[in-house]
């Protein structure tokens, strides 16, 4: 697979990553041995970047890549988060990105991740209590002390942006893109990032698994899927978005792809580095062959034409989680 600069600090990563939350967390059943077996093929494929958070289980997903990745760490980008407080127990505290618990979740992380070091740490959240350049100078003292090799934030906007960026380079900014929220090419993230060179990672690239165009109801999702509760797959909500769906599925089959495939190939043309998340092999496979498919001006305005910018029916999350996105 190509690698690729992500930002313009040095990091290298393959064209597409592969998110790690569902194999612990948020998505139903989780299956250790096919998710032990699923990086392994990732690493064989090619990926480079996997992405994971101590807030993933708490713990138990950073756990597992490091125990994916035991006697081959140089095979690996590893990217986690801080930001969001847990107790060693794993209970949540809510925001905190002072200097002292970014320090203390960072060591945490390491041993957890069983690593000397963190390639990209990133900040998950913006505490609206603690100045972000607070947040990033602690973030940069790890970066000195040689704990951690790049930083990044997610979720955040433009002028928030520009204050971390002016304490220390970002490498990347994590935020959710896909022909399904397109909000950063109009709120101006898109715009600073090119500005001043930060890289793209883009999470949910497939819309919560929606333009795989495998979800065709609601009662499709295990009873602790947190998707029985978001938004965009609830009612009229669901509807609406599975008619958009349909229009992707019909360009996909006429060009000879899955959904998944020119959704994620739209992504790659779009420039971001996308990080689809899944738990089983044969949908990373299939993920991955979306790096061969070719996306042409012609496709550009056909996918345009079917699921432009706002197209998307209901929030991202729920309404107390869409208080988090607060960069």
């Amino acid at each position: 697979m190509e690698i690729r600069a992500l930002g313009g600090q040095g990091l290298e990563v393959a064209v597409e990553g592969l998110g790690l939350m569902g194999m612990s967390a948020h998505y139903g059943a989780t299956d250790e041995t096919e998710s032990l077996a699923t990086i392994d093929r990732a690493l064989e494929l090619g990926v480079t970047l996997l992405d994971t958070a101590e807030g993933y289980g708490p713990f138990v997903n950073e756990q597992l890549l490091g125990k994916a990745l035991a006697g081959r760490r140089e095979t690996a980008v590893i990217a986690t988060k801080t930001g969001v407080e847990f107790t060693d127990e794993g209970a949540i505290r809510g925001h905190n990105g002072t200097p002292e618990y970014i320090h203390r979740a960072a060591e945490r992380s390491l041993r957890h991740l069983g690593t000397d070091h963190i390639d990209l740490y990133y900040l998950h959240r913006v505490d609206p209590n603690v100045p972000v350049e607070e947040s990033v100078g602690a973030m940069a003292e790890l970066v000195t002390a040689g704990k951690v090799r790049h930083i990044g934030l997610c979720e955040v906007a433009p002028t928030t942006i520009r204050r971390a960026h002016a304490v220390h380079p970002l490498a990347a900014v994590q935020t959710e893109y896909s022909l399904f929220e397109r909000g950063i090419e109009h709120d101006g993230v898109l715009d600073v990032l090119r500005e001043l060179g930060i890289g793209l990672v883009a999470y949910s690239p497939l819309g919560r698994g929606f333009l795989s165009g495998a979800v065709t109801s609601p009662d499709d999702f295990a009873a602790d899927d947190f998707r029985r509760t978001d938004p965009r797959f609830q009612g009229a909500n669901f509807d609406r978005n599975l008619a958009v769906v349909e229009q992707v599925r019909r360009l996909a089959a006429e060009k000879g792809v899955t959904p998944s495939q020119l959704a994620l190939a739209w992504t790659l043309r779009r420039g971001a580095v996308p990080i689809p998340g899944t738990k089983r092999r044969r949908y990373l496979e299939e993920n991955v062959a979306a790096t061969a498919v070719t996306i042409t001006d012609a496709d550009l305005a056909a996918i345009d034409a079917v699921a432009p910018y706002g197209v998307v029916s209901g929030d991202r999350y729920a309404p107390e989680l869409m208080t988090a996105l607060n960069g």
